[in-house]
């Protein structure tokens, strides 16, 4: 093992000569067995441990008992992720991706919308255009239980430590995190990380100026300029949109929450459950658009974040529900499609029903907003 792999031994994913071991403790682990129990035997089995620990791990050691390098756990979830598109999604499309050079390396920041969808649709759609796939960001606050921090780091997960507070522990931690993503980004594997911490929940897609001044802690060592530093890291927007909005009804509880109390405190296991919802219900047509590197518009962290925002804005797929919230009369929209939208909104709580509708709507005014901008 090398020195420089070394340095980021508790942040990066696991390597080749980790995963069979990783996957033998996730197979010995009781709560990881009985979640695929729970979701993959009859329900009345639920409560006989004793009978479906055995049966699930029977069929786990036959399944993944070979498995013993990184690209072998990439093909097994690629094979989960076919499954899933085909039984929640009508379509994935991607537009942009075949402009990319499969032989670079690029630092992809997208929006924000599903806690593990959005990167696993951005890996989907590399494996697609046999692209390698990415290294995925993931805040150390979803790996509080055991078997996600081993499928996480299994699945090219590397842990951005939010729970440190002291400024020097969150200097210290900011900085391994820059420098391993310029290190990944020079040994040639892609990043994916989110343009802000946490989903967007009121459909605002916005870079947070402070994860591009994170980026250029690693620059600012190496004596770089920032756009300089940038242009280095190769920088692509992806802009995610769904046709139904992951976690909808979650995501307005939130907010209505806040509304009311001022504030608003998850309860243990709230983001697995959010996982669990993303991966289950139904997406429609989801689409991926990849932009271009940004080479110019990059001149500081605040001018970078809105040279961001602008393909990300710009590029994102309006679906039908974004023209029907943001009261678009045009002629855009069939009867099937505005049906199946205002079927979806009538089982919204009627307190929840205006965020609901702010969330599909903002796309639409936001993109309109930046036309107008551009055509004066």
């Amino acid at each position: 093992m090398s020195e420089s792999v070394d340095k980021y031994a508790d942040i990066r994913p696991y390597n080749d000569d980790e995963v069979a071991d990783s996957v033998a403790r996730l197979i010995a682990d009781n709560a990881f067995v009985d979640v695929i129990a729970k979701y993959n035997l009859p329900r009345f089995l639920s409560n006989f441990p004793f009978i479906t620990r055995p049966l699930v791990r029977s069929q786990l050691r036959k399944k993944w008992g070979n498995t013993a390098s990184v690209e072998q756990v990439q093909h097994e979830v690629a094979d989960y992720l076919n499954k899933l598109i085909t039984r929640t999604t009508s379509e994935v499309t991607f537009s942009g991706i075949d402009k990319l050079d499969p032989k670079q390396a690029y630092l992809f920041i997208s929006n924000h919308r599903d806690i593990v969808l959005d990167p696993a649709l951005v890996n989907w759609g590399l494996f697609k255009h046999n692209m390698p796939t990415v290294r995925i960001a993931i805040g150390d606050n979803l790996l509080q239980i055991p078997y996600i921090t081993e499928l996480m780091r299994l699945n090219k997960s590397f842990i951005v430590k939010r729970s440190a507070k002291a400024p020097k522990e969150m200097l210290k931690a900011l900085s391994q995190l820059s420098a391993y993503i310029y290190d990944s980004l020079a040994e040639g594997h892609s990043i994916w990380i989110a343009q802000k911490e946490g989903r967007a929940k009121d459909g605002f897609d916005q870079t947070d100026p402070a994860l591009l001044k994170m980026l250029q802690l690693q620059g600012r060592k190496q004596k770089k300029e920032f756009a300089e530093y940038v242009r280095e890291l190769k920088i692509v927007p992806v802009s995610i949109s769904y046709q139904y909005e992951p976690c909808a009804i979650a995501k307005a509880k939130e907010l209505y929450h806040k509304q009311q109390y001022g504030q608003y405190v998850k309860q243990q296991g709230e983001d697995i459950a959010s996982i669990v919802e993303g991966f289950s219900t139904a997406k429609g047509h989801v689409h991926l658009a990849f932009g271009e590197p940004i080479e110019s518009g990059c001149e500081s962290p605040e001018e970078l974040a809105k040279t961001i925002d602008q393909q990300i804005v710009d590029s994102f797929f309006l679906h039908p529900g974004n023209y029907i919230a943001g009261g678009c009369t045009q002629a855009v929209i069939d009867e099937k499609d505005a049906a199946a939208f205002n079927e979806r909104l009538a089982k919204v709580p009627e307190e929840l029903k205006p965020l609901v509708l702010a969330m599909y709507a903002k796309p639409f005014h936001r993109k309109a907003e930046l036309a107008t901008s551009e055509s004066e």
